[in-house]
């Protein structure tokens, strides 16, 4: 890398996508004047409308989630009980194909769970922020797909990291 890694900044961008559905845009950039003027542009070409920074924060929650193997003598009770301490919710997804358990905390927690996971002998096998969104929104096929265009083009860009939306996951039903 040409560049000092300091340059870079994380920047979020939210708005509305094709159809009202809502879309964040996670990047790290070293030239926000050209990453909002990319996602911008996106935004326009999809008749989407770029909103201020927070202005969609109240559809998703951002978590940090962790997976990692599960042991033979692991009682998750026990285990949630340790981590609700540090922001972790009761709430967790278990794999029996992988053999493994995810968990989901507040993002400000991060280090201190991923500590309690490695000192306690946990082989964490993922460890991300992700945003998850508090209610999903319907759309057609040939919705669908117009979005997911949108989102290949956003993720084309270099600077952008993730893109979240609240479009339902195909094959979900009520």
């Amino acid at each position: 890398m040409g560049k000092d890694q300091s340059d870079y900044k994380e920047v979020t961008y939210e708005g509305y996508g094709p159809h009202g559905v809502a879309i964040f845009v996670d990047t790290l950039t070293d030239n926000t004047t050209r990453t909002v003027g990319d996602v911008r542009s996106v935004f326009n070409k999809f008749n989407g409308n770029l909103g201020t920074q927070g202005s969609l924060s109240f559809l998703f929650d951002h978590k940090c989630v962790f997976t990692f193997k599960k042991t033979d003598s692991l009682d998750m009770d026990e285990m949630i009980l340790d981590l609700i301490d540090y922001g972790v919710e009761d709430e967790y997804d278990e794999d029996e194909e992988e053999n493994s358990i995810t968990i989901y905390g507040d993002p400000s927690s991060f280090g201190a769970i991923q500590k309690h996971l490695e000192e306690n002998g946990f082989e964490v096998t993922g460890a991300e922020f992700t945003r998850i969104p508090n209610d999903l929104k319907d759309v057609t096929p040939e919705e669908r797909e117009t979005i997911d265009k949108m989102i290949e083009k956003l993720e084309d860009f270099d600077d952008v990291q993730t893109v979240y939306t609240n479009m339902k996951p195909e094959g979900i039903e009520e």
